[in-house]
């Protein structure tokens, strides 16, 4: 069996870099979802300017799996006709997530390129009892179904650590076409470029941030490793951000500002590194590590609230809730950094993405 293969366009774009947010799952007050806001969520990214959107993924809420809930083909189809409604004149990456043991993982994958989606971000949350060799076999099974990109999720929020040896595998299964590199931890970061580095198919594979506490710096530094003798460099040249479920006019403005840069090759302003430790405080405030990310989601869904394209913070787990204290965080880097909200770009397409004219 042949592996699935992306279309140039979409690997031109995706090798380039770009901004693919987490889409977040829009439910009302009776924890249901919100068919008209889940819709308008997927518009605001698609005119925000955004490369992709990535479905199904932690921000869309795990427990959309459940029996019961079972939300998993619901959200991924209602994406994927929102962006074959906006007939988009440009490449436009989408991505599903795909948990769960490989079963479950196969029927996700089949499921995903049913609906034409390019890419499987494969996720080893609920896994952390398998060995390496497992979670091998299990993406080697995945790739012959979609494209992969690769997940180290981070151990906060159900991921485990995983070695230098098993990404430096990853690294060479052909389907795997591109790494999001989510351990929170920069050594761990290190583990994954250098692997990727280290392997036959480094140019080959795409690495994107997932680090939504260090974005800008990891979209600005250049990697560099000697392998048999001959310098290669690699960048992270693209995020899937669940930090870019919020703001993403903003982010899509950042990203384009730092491509130019990249392929300019000019020197990075100061005032860019001080932008990304803004970010950074602001990502604080909604992801909420200071009690674990518990409010994570509630954070990101709180901010959606604010602009209007959410009714409510609701998760479909009641517990999930904001943590005490981070209402306040998030009106303080409202107030403290406003050059970073979208605010302006959401109200004055609300009203036609809510479908209201």
């Amino acid at each position: 069996m042949t592996a699935p293969q992306l279309k140039a366009d979409i690997e031109a774009l995706l090798q380039r870099g770009t901004v693919i947010p987490a889409h977040p799952l829009a439910l009302n007050s009776s924890r249901e979802l919100d068919e008209c806001r889940q819709r308008a969520l997927s518009r605001y990214y698609i005119e925000s300017g955004a490369g992709g959107i990535a479905v199904g993924v932690h921000t869309t809420q795990f427990e959309i799996r459940d029996p019961g809930i079972d939300l998993y083909e619901p959200v991924l189809r209602m994406a994927a006709e929102e962006v074959d409604a906006a007939e988009l004149d440009r490449s436009f990456i989408k991505v599903a997530g795909i948990c769960g043991p490989t079963e479950q993982a196969l029927e996700e994958a089949e499921l995903a390129a049913r609906y034409g989606y390019d890419l499987g971000l494969v996720s080893t949350g609920g896994l952390n009892s398998w060995d390496e060799a497992a979670l091998l076999q299990r993406m080697e099974a995945i790739a012959e179904v979609i494209p992969i990109f690769g997940f180290y999720l981070q151990p906060a929020v159900g991921g485990k650590r995983l070695s230098y040896e098993f990404w430096r595998e990853i690294a060479e299964i052909p389907g795997v076409k591109a790494i999001k590199l989510a351990p929170f931890n920069r050594y761990q970061t290190l583990d994954v470029v250098r692997a990727v580095c280290e392997s036959s198919r480094r140019e080959e594979i795409a690495l994107y941030t997932g680090n939504d506490d260090n974005i800008v710096a990891d979209l600005l530094t250049t990697y560099r490793f000697a392998v048999n003798g001959t310098k290669v460099e690699k960048r992270i040249v693209g995020g899937l951000l669940g930090h870019w479920a919020v703001w993403t006019r903003k982010a899509v403005e950042l990203m384009s500002q730092i491509i130019d840069l990249r392929e300019s090759g000019d020197s990075i302003p100061v005032e860019l590194l001080t932008r990304g430790i803004e970010i950074s405080d602001a990502n604080a405030a909604f992801f909420d590590p200071g009690h674990d990310f518990h409010g994570c989601i509630p954070g990101i869904h709180e901010v959606l609230r604010r602009q209007g394209l959410l009714e409510g913070r609701w998760c479909l787990n009641p517990a999930e809730e904001l943590s005490l204290g981070q209402m306040e965080e998030i009106d303080r880097v409202y107030r403290a950094y406003p050059h970073l909200n979208d605010d302006e770009f959401v109200q004055a397409g609300l009203t036609k993405w809510l479908g209201t004219t």
